[in-house]
């Protein structure tokens, strides 16, 4: 249930963000609503309130995480409409793959893999939260063109898709090998992809 009053969303914002951290600390099956509860100092009759079940509140805590990977770009992908800007969001995310040593992936695609085949509304929700991050690519990508940075024949619907596919490819190496520079190589490739609908004065 969504509450009405600002106390109530404080609390159910509060046993969410709860919730969040105990699936990145023990993944999602692994999470008690006991834990979630005695983190959020939350009763489960509180949780039981504004959750129907422990799948009502996975799912949840995949909006707020599909959130927070987006939030945390959106300097970023206000700058996605020039080349430099593409360069500065693609370091940036290797970046922090580098501060965080290559350890934990995407949030978004972790979740998927935990719940994606057991929980088709959760399932939904991440779809959602990736194809909002193709949006932002693509909205980038089309105002490059309108700049006059790429070509106006550009497919963008289609860079982005492979753009976004190649940082997700590049997240998972990268948290299996422990190396940042396999997301590096990945969006590199991207870069190199999209440079090629550059126009003659850019690429001059």
């Amino acid at each position: 249930m969504l509450p009405t009053t600002d106390r109530g969303r404080l609390s159910r914002e509060r046993i969410v963000a709860s919730a969040a951290a105990v699936v990145a600390e023990k993944g999602a099956l692994g999470a008690s609503l006991d834990e979630v509860g005695a983190r959020a100092t939350a009763s489960r009759s509180q949780i039981y309130h504004y959750f129907d079940d422990k799948s009502d509140l996975l799912r949840a805590v995949a909006e707020a995480t599909s959130d927070a990977v987006l939030d945390g770009q959106r300097v970023l992908f206000a700058e996605l409409g020039t080349w430099v800007g593409l360069v500065r969001w693609t370091d940036a995310l290797v970046s922090l793959q580098v501060e965080r040593g290559a350890a934990g992936g995407c949030p978004i695609a972790n979740l998927l893999g935990q719940l994606g085949e057991r929980d088709d509304d959760i399932r939904v929700v991440l779809s959602a939260g990736f194809d909002r991050w193709e949006d932002h690519i693509r909205d980038g990508l089309a105002a490059m063109v309108a700049g006059g940075e790429l070509r106006p024949e550009s497919d963008v619907a289609w860079l982005a898709a492979s753009t976004l596919a190649s940082l997700q490819g590049g997240l998972v190496l990268s948290q299996a090998r422990r190396d940042p520079q396999a997301l590096r190589r990945a969006l590199d490739g991207a870069l190199a992809l999209i440079a090629s609908h550059r126009t003659a004065v850019e690429t001059a």
